[in-house]
Order: structure tokens, then C-alpha cells, then sequence
């Protein structure tokens, strides 16, 4: 009699690790959109403040520059009645023209932001027009607690979760390497020749189980197959510091953000105090500038006098929109920092 079997594997999923890791990779691709999401939020943001801020900045000297030229007229018809000399004329229209180069400027910057805004919308400037940003930049006081928007931003940045997905990932291909498991399904054909019938087969207890001539089994076999390929080289190293380096990433976004937090929330203070203390000035300088107007008019002020008044009342006032503008920056690097983009205008209320 002879005996053969054939063997053949008919399903080996011994796949890379990468392909393994289950619903992993869904999340973070979801969180890796997230992040995206909220970085082009932030980017729009910024060039919306900053159009704001340039728009207002060029109107305040388009403004001062209408006062000047005012000036110019008034010492024009002073100069023509005799009244005043031609180096007063000359000194208002020098005052009145320095405004033109800082005027352009001011237009030149708005036009970039709002460029930018425009890329950070969606919109090409090429087939649309730039977007016109509406309303004014304003300053709301915030209330801050800086212990409990940690607890709350460790918990809700897209980014420090992302970190953390990149950290399980890294711990399942590990696991996977070091392990080197997986499913295997096997089939065999194993079959018996028997030439001669009549003989018993071993431990038969009836004719039934005797042989009766050649006999085909067919069977199936399922396997879980577990090998330990090592820990000190290839592919379990270099799973090994990418979860390390994984890690460390993830602890130091941790880590930061209460430093962040608190430095972004002095900010926010700086910028409040700085904005009281200019509101107080520019409204002094305003009412000096526009006294020491009136006087120049009848002739009781020297032009070197108003020019001076004119030249703080706008530094002043540049000043105070500055600060407006860099709260408003501030406030804009809060909700970053501590993973608002994500909320409803609701949620934010309790801490404003």
C-alpha cells in the first residue's frame, strides 16, 4: 500500500504592521483634517484683523492729512492777506505731503491682507475680486482662568490628539513586529492506495472500517501562528524610536501648553492696559490738537507748535489702533491655543 498528502496554505494574511492597526488609520486621517481645518481658520483670521487694521490705519491718515491740508489753506489765505509770512505756507504743505508715503503703505499692506484673506477663502484673485473685511476691530475684555483651559485644551487640540494617535500607531506596529502574528488557513489532501482488498485495517473492529480500496480525505486546517522574531534589530528598532520619538513630540505639545497659555494671557493683559493708557492719551491729544488749531487759524500759535500737536495727536491714535489690533491677535492665539475653533459661539461665552 502507499500513502501521499498534499498541503497547501490557501490564506496567509501576514501583512505589514502599517495595514493592521485597525480603525487607527481612519483617525488619523480624520485628525490630520483637523488640524488642517484649524490652521486655515487661524490663517483667515489673522488676514481678516490684518485688513481691518490696515484699512482703519489708512483711513486715520487719509483723515490727518485732510486736517493738514485744512492747514495748508488757512495759512495760504493768511499769506495772501498779509497776515502771515511764506515760510509758514511752506512748512503746512511739507507737514501735509510727508503723509502721502505712509498713506501708500498703509494701502499696500491692506491690499496683501486682503490677498491673503482671499487665499485662505478659497477665492483666486485672478477670477474675483479681493474680499472687502466688514466691521471694525474692536477689544473685549476676556476673563481667563488658565488652569482650567489647560485641564480643557489637553483635552480638545487637534493637534496634541493627533500626537496621541501617532503614539498608539507607533505602539501597534511594535507589537505587531515583535509578535509577528497572524491568521494562517491551510488545506490538506492527505490520501491511502491500497492495491488489495481484504485487509484489515489497524485497529479496526468491523469490516466497516477495513479497507475497501484507495481512499481521498479532504480536511481544512485553521492557524494563529505566533513567532518572536527579536527586539534589538530591523524593523522592531526602528518601530521602537519612531514610538519614542512619537512620545517625546506628544510630551513636549503637552508640556507646552500651559507656558503657552499663560504667556498669551499676559499678552492679553499687556495689551488691555497698554489700550487704557493710549485711550486716555489720544482723547488729551486730540483736544490739544484741535485747540491749538483753532488758535493757529487767528495766528496766537507758532506753526511749529500745531505741527508737533497734529504730528503726537497721530501717534497717539496710530497707537491706541495698534493695541487694538494686537488684543485682537491675542485673542485669536487664545482660541488656537486652547482648541476653540472646534466650538460654537456658545460654548465660548462663560470665559469671555
Amino acid at each position: 500500500m502507499g500513502r501521499g498528502a498534499l498541503t497547501q496554505t490557501l490564506f496567509n494574511a501576514g501583512l505589514p504592521a502599517s495595514l493592521r492597526r485597525g480603525d487607527v488609520e481612519v483617525l488619523i486621517a480624520q485628525q490630520q483634517l483637523n488640524v488642517a481645518v484649524v490652521e486655515q481658520l487661524h490663517a483667515a483670521r489673522l488676514a481678516f484683523y490684518a485688513a481691518l487694521y490696515n484699512r482703519s490705519l489708512e483711513s486715520l491718515r487719509r483723515e490727518q492729512q485732510r486736517r493738514l491740508q485744512e492747514n495748508v489753506a488757512t495759512q495760504r489765505t493768511r499769506y495772501e492777506a498779509g497776515l502771515g509770512d511764506k515760510s509758514a505756507l511752506a512748512s503746512a504743505t511739507v507737514q501735509a505731503s510727508e503723509l502721502d508715503t505712509r498713506i501708500e503703505g498703509a494701502h499696500r499692506t491692506d491690499l496683501d491682507a486682503r490677498l491673503q484673506l482671499a487665499l485662505a477663502m478659497g477665492i483666486d484673485p485672478a477670477k474675483a475680486s479681493l474680499p472687502e473685511p466688514e466691521g471694525e476691530l474692536q477689544s473685549i475684555p476676556l476673563r481667563l482662568d488658565v488652569d482650567s483651559e489647560t485641564a480643557a485644551a489637553l483635552q480638545r487640540r487637534a493637534d496634541l490628539k493627533l500626537a496621541r494617535l501617532f503614539v498608539r500607531a507607533a505602539n501597534e506596529d511594535q507589537r505587531i513586529i515583535e509578535a509577528d502574528y497572524y491568521p494562517a488557513v491551510i488545506g490538506s489532501l492527505p490520501g491511502e492506495y491500497v492495491p488489495v482488498t481484504g485487509i484489515h485495517r489497524e485497529g479496526s473492529t468491523s469490516k466497516t472500517q477495513d479497507f475497501i480500496g484507495s481512499e481521498i480525505r479532504e480536511k481544512a486546517a485553521y492557524t494563529w501562528r505566533v513567532v518572536d522574531n527579536g527586539k534589538v534589530g530591523g524593523a522592531v528598532l526602528r518601530a521602537r524610536s519612531a514610538r519614542e520619538i512619537n512620545e517625546l513630540t506628544c510630551r513636549k505639545l503637552e508640556t507646552n501648553i500651559p507656558r503657552e497659555l499663560s504667556r498669551i494671557a499676559n499678552d492679553l493683559k499687556t495689551t488691555e492696559v497698554r489700550e487704557k493708557s493710549l485711550a486716555s492719551a489720544t482723547a488729551a491729544a486730540e483736544e490739544s490738537a484741535r485747540a491749538v488749531q483753532q488758535n493757529l487759524a487767528s495766528g496766537l500759535v507758532s506753526p511749529l507748535e500745531y505741527r508737533v500737536t497734529q504730528n503726537f495727536f497721530l501717534e497717539t491714535k496710530s497707537g491706541l489702533l495698534d493695541a487694538i489690533y494686537q488684543h485682537n491677535l491675542a485673542m485669536a492665539e487664545w482660541d488656537r491655543a486652547t482648541g476653540r475653533y472646534f466650538q460654537f459661539s456658545d460654548d465660548t461665552t462663560k470665559s469671555r
